[in-house]
């Protein structure tokens, strides 16, 4: 009875065991870092937003908050627009993708795919920050919809189609070409 659901039972099992061992390394990481500031994986994405957004002519720093608070603040065209913290950092989000990719897991090109996602999904959550901070310098009273809703739909949604591909032409390409 239990045959015909083995290879889904692997791969939601594999799935599973990865995502935790991947929740608690990242855990073990910024446990290293507690009470110290921004973490620096957070820091070295938000000086990649800091860069864009002052090449886009919006003149831009970061403002370090206490370091218990664990935050740093853009201060974007004169203003305090946003703060970094580590949830904007996507590695919760990679994580998902990473534990997903591998679940169905295809030999050297899952790697592969799992490199040029991850490259992906760091420019698409630098740009979502980038574009989050301009709504709000130039369009404040989006802020709640942007932040909310539309900006995380862009990272999660990029996630999704990478998913997508990863099922649609790699992972699923050899049960396709099968006989029935």
């Amino acid at each position: 009875m239990f045959n015909d659901f083995k290879p889904v039972l692997k791969i939601l099992l594999r799935f599973i065991i990865l995502y935790v061992v991947m929740v608690l390394g990242y855990q073990f990481y910024l446990n290293g870092f507690k009470n110290a500031g921004l973490d620096p994986f957070s820091t070295w994405v938000m000086t990649q937003v800091d860069f864009i957004q002052n090449l886009f002519g919006y003149t831009s720093q970061m403002v370090a908050g206490k370091p218990q608070d664990e935050t740093t603040w853009f201060y974007v065209s004169g203003k305090y627009v946003s703060r970094m913290v580590e949830g904007c950092n996507a590695i919760s989000v990679i994580i998902l993708f990473l534990a997903f990719i591998f679940a169905f897991y295809e030999g050297f090109k899952t790697f592969v795919f799992a490199a040029v996602g991850l490259v992906i999904l760091h420019i698409m959550n630098v740009l979502r920050i980038v574009g989050l901070n301009i709504l709000l310098v130039e369009y404040p009273q989006y802020s709640k919809i942007g932040h909310d809703y539309l900006f995380p739909a862009i990272i999660y949604g990029t996630v999704v189609a990478l998913w997508l591909v990863w099922i649609k032409f790699y992972a699923l390409k050899n049960v396709e070409d099968e006989p029935a």
